[in-house]
């Protein structure tokens, strides 16, 4: 019979339930975490005195004593307005409805990139993408972590990713462009320090150079992905003494400042400029016209990163993986033949 001396409330701990129960800790914390090593009569002991005390067991100090945790980290690098990212909006939707069915706890981490990761009591991270963090995931990899990195094609480290073939679709929206008679056809590129922004880029330049027409330099702007710089290259595009018909633009979002400034500058989309753009955000079909679209499969991602994740977590000797997933080009009204 366990006696307990009655106390003041106050937060039980594991050295409470070893008094009480007249064992040690170690005894307690295998009963805990249901260690088959521990004698029958101290089981009951300890099982005893946790009914009585009304202790709970703390869940990160058992994943630390089992050697397990069920934790995923979502690591994403930190950046302006990111809560108003469909790309990361979606990323966080998809990984956090597969955890939930998993039954995997989500931890999410908005990184400044140069901070080390704390990495204590985490089962397996999710880098979403790599933009000047390289070093947090070699971290990572390093203490025997399970990791997968989405949206970022890691060739050279031996880790699971999971990325779109953003050259082939970019490649594949300058090929529509082209088809429907355009060849003066303009890009505006987002920040290419990440490299879905340098592929697009990439596969911009392949579309033309394939059907021979000239890439110019001064049809291609660069910007940080953010509507303002879009806008101020949408005006340049638009003002130019010999203006594109056709522009190929990185992400819906900008593609949508094009929309705007374009009427603003009592130009017709897509009279005077047909638009492609990238992503499918929903935004594109409530544009002045419905926005055609490089559409990229954000949620098939998400949840691959997740499938990877609980399986590495169960045995990280799994062989890493490369997998490039593929895009769909979307035809909608913000596009139209010029040929004759």
């Amino acid at each position: 019979m366990v006696r307990i001396k009655k106390e003041p409330s106050k937060t039980i701990s594991i050295e409470d339930v070893a008094r009480a129960s007249g064992v040690s800790i170690t005894t307690v914390s295998r009963v805990i975490n249901k260690a088959p090593t521990v004698k029958e009569k101290n089981r009951k002991k300890v099982l005893d005195a946790v009914k009585q005390l009304k202790f709970q067991p703390s869940v990160f100090a058992q994943r630390l004593a089992t050697g397990k945790s069920n934790v995923v980290s979502l690591v994403i690098p930190r950046y302006e307005g990111i809560f108003y990212s469909f790309y990361a909006l979606e990323l966080i939707r998809g990984i956090g409805t597969l955890c939930e069915a998993l039954k995997l706890d989500l931890l999410l981490h908005l990184t400044d990139t140069r901070s080390p990761l704390n990495l204590k009591g985490v089962g397996g991270i999710i880098f979403a993408d790599i933009i000047g963090n390289r070093q947090q995931l070699q971290e990572a990899l390093s203490a025997d972590i399970a990791c997968v990195v989405i949206n970022n094609l890691v060739e050279d480290l031996e880790v699971n990713s999971i990325s779109v073939d953003n050259a082939g679709g970019a490649e594949q929206a300058v090929d529509y462009l082209i088809s429907l008679g355009h060849r003066r056809i303009a890009h505006l590129a987002g920040d290419v320090v990440t490299q879905a922004a340098a592929q697009r880029l990439e596969g911009y330049k392949r579309g033309l150079k394939k059907n021979n027409i000239e890439v110019r330099d001064d049809y291609i702007f660069k910007t940080d992905y953010s509507r303002g710089q879009a806008r101020q290259a949408s005006e340049k595009l638009i003002k130019m003494d010999n203006p594109p018909t056709a522009v190929f633009v990185a992400s819906d979002s900008m593609a949508l400042e094009v929309m705007a400034v374009a009427g603003e500058l009592n130009k017709k989309i897509p009279a005077d400029l047909s638009i492609v753009g990238f992503d499918d955000n929903p935004s594109g079909l409530y544009g002045p016209v419905a926005l055609t679209t490089v559409r990229q499969p954000l949620i098939k991602m998400a949840e691959e990163s997740v499938k990877k994740i609980s399986l590495l977590m169960q045995n990280k000797k799994v062989k890493p993986e490369k997998i490039v997933l593929p895009t769909e080009l979307v035809i909608r009204e913000s596009t139209r033949s010029i040929k004759p």
